[in-house]
């Protein structure tokens, strides 16, 4: 009997150590290859907007480190302001057709880019790269274009909202559009991985919700209660954290076709914000 409880025990012994080791290398995968769960990039452009009957200007510019960048600048006829495009983590710029004839039908130019490592852009993305992208799209507008950053609206979608927070804490623009924000990268992955301690393991942050309380402009913050990638009480905690003016725009459908499936809703939502916008005067810079 002794015996057999002995193996027992050393059986049990050897499956707790088993479990151990598996836990220990899925923590240290994670850790070590971490960027291929934040970055989903696509380097072929699947299309151009002239495929869609709007009109565009490809344009390549460069980072503060010297990588060149990509993107297309997309006029609209009597244009309401220019409208800063900071997309998501997957795909490249040709995959935003639908927004890109959206914003069209708004009245608004759009200047999109890819980051690092997207489209035909160079490099390989890494969260401070993807600042210095957005700063040197941000450069190229005001600097080559010579637009007032008093007409740019800045518009982020998932990831997107995080730089364009960034970006727009940095800068006094007319105003910032999130949609689909998460607060930050660690508590999105406390989702994803409730039994590993995300929190010590992330080497990303995009802490879009202590980005916006240091944004001096109006801010609309989008997002669905059926967003099943980004909970919708990361939107409500983003609109929380922002100053006023700002408002919230409640859509339906999930992360990637909210704006889809809201269509007027959607679309109303942001032309009444942009309209709104023309009215109010920016709020003075904050140290």
């Amino acid at each position: 009997m002794a015996v057999i409880r002995r193996q027992m025990w050393n059986g049990l012994i050897s499956i707790v150590l088993t479990l151990g080791a598996a836990y220990l290398i899925f923590a240290g995968l994670l850790y070590a290859f971490q960027g291929s769960f934040v970055y989903y990039p696509a380097r072929e452009l699947v299309a151009t907007p002239a495929e869609y009957g709007l009109e565009y200007e490809a344009v390549t510019f460069k980072a503060s480190d010297g990588i060149s960048l990509s993107g297309w600048f997309l006029p609209a006829e009597d244009a309401r302001g220019v409208l800063l495009f900071v997309h998501g983590n997957a795909g490249n710029i040709s995959h935003r057709m639908l927004s890109l004839q959206l914003f069209n039908r708004l009245g608004l130019s759009t200047f999109i880019f890819d980051y690092r490592g997207f489209g035909e852009s160079q490099g390989s993305p890494d969260e401070i790269g993807t600042y210095r992208d957005a700063e040197a799209a941000w450069r190229y507008l005001t600097a080559e274009r010579k637009v007032d950053p008093a007409g740019i609206v800045i518009f982020g979608r998932s990831l997107g909202a995080a730089i364009a927070s960034y970006l727009a804490s940095q800068h006094t623009p007319r105003a910032l559009i999130v949609e689909s924000a998460f607060t930050n990268v660690p508590d999105l992955a406390a989702k994803f991985y409730r039994f590993m301690p995300v929190r010590w393991l992330s080497r990303y942050c995009y802490a879009t919700v202590d980005y916006v309380p240091r944004v001096a402009a109006p801010i609309l913050v989008v997002h669905s209660r059926e967003d099943d990638i980004v909970p919708y009480s990361h939107g409500r905690r983003v609109f929380a954290a922002a100053n006023s003016p700002k408002e919230f725009l409640e859509i339906r459908g999930s992360h990637n076709d909210a704006f889809i499936v809201s269509g007027k809703v959607y679309e109303d939502g942001l032309d009444r914000f942009l309209s709104n916008t023309a009215e109010l005067r920016t709020l003075p810079a904050r140290s």
